[in-house]
């Protein structure tokens, strides 16, 4: 597996190595130590969680706070997809700073977002089905969220505006100002 630390400590890009033949593909997408090596500590995941939307989806920027944070590891099962990951760690040097990447099929990119970020992305295909690992159980109580049209953030979602599919829950998040740590 190759892997890349962003400009956000901890976050890594991570590439498997894949396998073609006449047959198809193969490709080892997780492995506990080999994975824990890259990322330089122990992540144990607990949770896995699949989702599938249409074009011009806009999932996010979603957090768990306190007790209840969560790292991740995503990808897409099938599709393309812009991910984002925003700093969120207090008194990091990267606050508030964001990392952008297309995880799709072709590229079988996966994106390691430790604890303390937020995270969301957008559907740029037709439809787009995205996985992803949790190192902790998910719990409505902790979690919190941020305006995908932030100013402070300026995220640019690579489709306009007028194509976003948001929901009621995701269009009421309070600025990045705002935020409950």
């Amino acid at each position: 597996m190759i892997s890349k630390e962003t400009k956000l400590k901890g976050c890594f890009i991570l590439e498997p190595k894949v396998f073609n033949d006449k047959r198809g593909y193969f490709l080892e997408s997780y492995n506990q130590e080999v994975f824990n090596e890259i990322i330089g500590k122990n992540i144990n995941f607990v949770q896995d969680n699949e989702s599938l939307s249409s074009k011009g989806v806009l999932r996010g920027l979603h957090y768990q706070a306190g007790k209840f944070a969560q790292a991740k590891l995503v990808r897409v099962i099938k599709g393309r997809i812009l991910d984002i990951a925003v700093d969120i760690t207090e008194n990091s040097n990267t606050f508030g700073q964001y990392v952008a990447i297309e995880l799709s099929e072709e590229n079988k990119k996966q994106l390691f977002i430790p604890r303390g970020f937020a995270h969301g992305f957008v559907v740029l295909s037709h439809t787009a089905v995205f996985s992803y690992k949790c190192d902790n159980f998910y719990n409505k109580e902790s979690e919190h969220g941020i305006i995908f049209s932030d100013p402070t953030l300026n995220i640019d979602w690579k489709l306009p505006k007028n194509q976003l599919i948001i929901s009621e829950k995701d269009i009421k998040l309070p600025k990045f100002e705002d935020i409950r740590l």
